[in-house]
């Protein structure tokens, strides 16, 4: 278990886009960013919804981060799922590195540190980044079960899709990047 794509790599790197059919609603029509994938388990940032409960002003405020950018408005909050949601990460472009950031795949890092959030209020963040709140996990094998079950696809991620800040269309244009629409699909498993 856990080797699962064409490959025979694990899904590190990758994003997983949920079936049209997902029962989950708290992964329904949601793309899913894998951040790390092994034999334990994996770990995912979701990148196409958003949190309406607090602005990333209002989360610096609370940090006690001093002296933002006035460009800070415009950051959108994600919610990255429903573990630990009180825990933040930032997905982001690796032009922006500390001892706590791990290198996803040549493009794309995530830190769970304050200090890139100082960083990104100042202005002098990574050029390209996502906050999320909350991640999505996965024991060993789980992941691999419910990609078995029919509750996801997954496609190679790309960063004009992942740092997009218009999270509306991000699902129909993740299957895109399959070749079809989703409405094309059923939620349905089916054997051959």
């Amino acid at each position: 278990m856990g080797i699962l794509d064409h490959t025979g790599e694990y899904l590190e790197g990758k994003l997983l886009i949920a079936m049209p059919g997902m029962r989950d609603p708290r992964f329904s029509q949601s793309v899913v960013y894998i951040c790390a994938h092994n034999e334990d388990g994996a770990m995912g940032l979701v990148v196409n919804r958003l949190i309406d409960s607090i602005t990333f002003p209002e989360l610096i405020e609370q940090l006690g981060i001093v002296r933002p950018a006035p460009t800070i408005a415009d950051i959108q909050v994600h919610f990255g799922g429903p573990v630990e949601s009180g825990r933040g990460f930032v997905l982001h472009s690796t032009d922006f590195s500390n001892d706590a950031t791990l290198h996803v795949d040549p493009g794309v890092s995530v830190t769970a540190t304050v200090d890139i959030l100082e960083q990104i209020a100042l202005g002098e963040g990574p050029k390209s980044s996502i906050l999320a709140l909350g991640y999505a996990g996965w024991r060993s094998g789980q992941l691999e079960n419910e990609i078995l079950a029919n509750g996801w696809l997954h496609v190679d991620a790309d960063a004009d899709l992942l740092f997009d800040t218009d999270c509306e269309d991000k699902w129909e244009r993740a299957f895109g990047k399959l070749g079809f629409a989703p409405e094309l699909l059923s939620g349905e498993a089916g054997h051959a």
